[in-house]
């Protein structure tokens, strides 16, 4: 993933889901992935979320230099808005032993 922003609002996008839906197995490894992405090619060694009425703040420290990112709610809770309104077409299934 090219860009810092697009991998950070990879991670918020589908954070949020694998935070409302803790037994979603899909959610969990996707978000595992998109943090090992930020970790591995974009050197972030920490990442702080916040959120207020309208937005979500990201600040990641990368390489020792901290820097914040915003994002809309509503574009950041698009896909956790669909999950909601048509839960039958995202169940979740349990990973195999």
């Amino acid at each position: 993933m090219k860009s810092l922003q697009d991998a950070i609002y990879n991670w918020l996008t589908i954070k949020i889901v694998s935070d409302a839906r803790p037994e979603d197995t899909a959610a969990q490894a996707t978000t595992q992935l998109f943090e090992q992405i930020l970790a591995e090619e974009h050197n972030v060694d920490s990442k702080e979320l916040k959120r207020d009425a309208l937005m979500y703040y990201v600040t990641v420290v990368q390489e020792g230099n901290s820097k914040e990112y915003r994002f809309p709610r509503d574009l950041i809770e698009v896909m956790l808005d669909q999950i909601r309104q048509e839960p039958d077409k995202y169940v979740n299934y349990p990973e195999e032993d």
